[in-house]
């Protein structure tokens, strides 16, 4: 395996050129003063040294599961700050395909064009749960609601479940339209898709959908049984 700059990649090669690095002294002294410039600035150093020599798909590997596993957008934001190299490959379709619906949660306070372009970035990647946020975003508060709806239902193509029940409430209601838009049976046929899928509310919607006859045949005994099995849940 070669690294970023050519060289072989070997355990044994680390081994040898280990360097020991530089400790740093605790309160707000110059030298911790400098270290968290040198961070910010992506200044050169011996621990930036090392990094040079982790081969690349080593490194999105590893930033791939932080975004797999981040609980907040904070700690993908965090591991992209270490270095240029490292903003650079955090960027990767294969990192942001894996982000956790917690690295894509950005608050309504803290949204920006920043924001926007991460998640359609994260989106265009292939993420899920990135497609179904943006869509929704889009849809209900940029008033896109044709690209949103898109999004959206591309995401509910490969199962997200989330999605499908966000169309179900949309056709259901007829959003974005009158309502003789209204399509109660594709509104339905969504619920029970979502459903399927492990979705407790539209579990729950299917059930009151049986029970009134709303867009399905009507069946109380079917209705009734789903409502069990949703406050079960």
């Amino acid at each position: 395996m070669r690294t970023r700059r050519g060289a072989c990649y070997s355990p044994a090669s680390c081994q040898d050129g280990r360097r020991k690095r530089r400790r740093i002294a605790g309160g707000g002294g110059e030298g911790s003063a400098a270290a968290a410039a040198a961070v910010a600035g992506g200044a050169e150093g011996p621990a930036n040294d090392m990094f040079e020599e982790l081969p690349d798909d080593l490194v999105v590997s590893i930033l791939a599961d932080v975004a797999a596993s981040a609980r907040s957008p904070g700690d993908l934001a965090g591991a992209m700050l270490t270095c240029k190299r490292f903003r650079e490959l955090g960027q990767s379709k294969v990192v942001l395909a894996r982000a956790s619906p917690r690295c894509l949660a950005v608050r309504a306070k803290a949204w920006s064009d920043a924001a926007h372009r991460f998640l359609q970035r994260c989106a265009d990647a292939g993420n899920l749960d990135a497609c179904y946020l943006l869509g929704m975003i889009r849809f209900y508060c940029l008033g896109s609601r044709g690209s949103g709806a898109a999004l959206m239902a591309a995401a509910a193509v490969s199962g997200h479940r989330e999605a499908l029940y966000s169309l179900a409430v949309i056709q259901f209601n007829g959003s974005g339209g009158s309502k003789d838009d209204r399509d109660l049976r594709a509104g339905a046929a969504l619920c029970a898709r979502a459903a399927s899928l492990g979705h407790v509310d539209a579990l729950r919607e299917l059930g009151h959908c049986l029970q009134d006859g709303y867009g399905v045949r009507r069946s109380v005994l079917d209705g009734r049984r789903l409502l069990i099995q949703a406050n079960a849940r």
